[in-house]
C-alpha cells in the first residue's frame, strides 16, 4: 500500500484483526457479485469503500423509478441505464481505484462457471432460484466461498457456503434443485427497503472478512433477518451425503 491508501484505509488497519494485511488482501482480491440490485448494491459499494481490488458485476436489468426504493446504487439520472453501467459508476464516484467488470447479461451456468473461476468470492444477490442454483454449482465445481442473500416483504436470510472446508453444505444441500419453488418477487409482494440493506451489507461482511482472513463466518449456519420484530434467527445446516451438487455420488467435476 502507498501512503495514500494507508490513510484511506486507516480505520481497518487499526483493527487488530486486519492490519496492513488484511487490508492488503482486500486489495488484492477478486470478488464476483451476481445481481446489481436491492443486495447487491449495498454488497458492491462496501466491498469497493472496502478496497477490494476488483469487483465483477452481473445483472442483465436496466434502472426503472421502482428500484430507486432501494437500490442505493442507482439513482434517477440513471433511469434506463443496464444497472450494472450504473453501478459501475456509483462505485467510481465513492471509490476510484476499485476494477470494476461490469457484465450486462443473463447469468447463464457456462458464464457463470467462466467468472466464478476468476474470483476469490462469490456473492448471490440475484433474485430467482435459477440462478442461485447455477450459481451455487459453479462455486462447487470452482471450489469458490458463496456467500449467498435474499430478501423478501420484511424477512432476509444469509449463509456462506465454502466449498473448500469438508463440512460446509452448499446451497443445493440446503434447497434443493428439485424442490418446486413459486418465485415471489419484490414487483408483486413488495419489500421493505431497509431490509435490502441489512442483508447486502451483512453479505458484504461475510466476504470481506473472508477475504482478508478475518473473525469468524457463517460457514454451517443461516441466518434469518426479520424486520417486522427486528429480530435474528440462527439455523444450523450440515452437508448432505446424497446432496446432487456436492455429495459423494454427486460426480460434478
Amino acid at each position: 500500500m502507498d501512503d495514500r491508501q494507508l490513510l484511506r484505509y486507516s480505520r481497518h488497519v487499526l483493527l487488530e484483526e486486519l492490519g496492513v494485511e488484511g487490508q492488503q488482501r482486500l486489495l488484492d482480491a477478486h470478488a464476483l457479485i451476481v445481481g446489481a440490485g436491492g443486495l447487491g448494491s449495498p454488497a458492491a459499494l462496501y466491498l469497493a469503500s472496502a478496497g477490494v481490488g476488483r469487483i465483477t458485476l452481473v445483472d442483465d436489468d436496466t434502472v426503472d423509478l421502482t428500484n430507486l426504493q432501494r437500490q442505493i446504487m442507482h439513482t434517477e439520472a440513471r433511469i434506463g441505464q443496464p444497472k450494472v453501467e450504473s453501478a459501475r459508476q456509483a462505485i467510481a464516484a465513492l471509490n476510484p481505484d476499485v476494477q470494476v467488470r461490469a457484465v450486462a447479461r443473463r447469468a447463464d451456468a457456462a458464464l457463470l462457471d467462466e467468472l466464478v473461476a476468476e474470483a476469490d468470492v462469490a456473492l448471490d444477490c440475484s433474485d430467482n432460484f435459477a440462478t442461485r442454483q447455477a450459481l451455487n454449482l459453479a462455486c462447487v465445481r470452482r471450489r469458490r466461498p458463496l456467500v449467498s442473500g435474499a430478501a423478501i416483504g420484511f424477512d432476509g436470510q444469509v449463509a456462506l457456503y465454502d466449498p473448500r472446508r469438508d463440512d460446509s453444505p452448499c446451497y443445493a444441500c440446503v434447497f434443493p434443485p428439485s424442490t418446486e419453488v413459486e418465485e415471489v418477487r419484490c414487483a408483486t409482494m413488495g419489500v421493505f427497503a431497509p431490509l435490502v440493506g441489512v442483508v447486502g451489507t451483512l453479505q458484504a461482511a461475510e466476504a470481506l472478512k473472508l477475504l482478508a482472513g478475518a473473525g469468524a463466518g457463517l460457514t454451517g449456519r443461516l441466518l434469518m433477518v426479520d424486520l417486522r420484530r427486528t429480530g435474528f434467527t440462527e439455523v444450523r445446516l450440515r452437508r448432505q451425503a446424497d446432496c446432487p451438487v456436492c455429495g459423494t455420488g454427486a460426480g460434478r467435476m
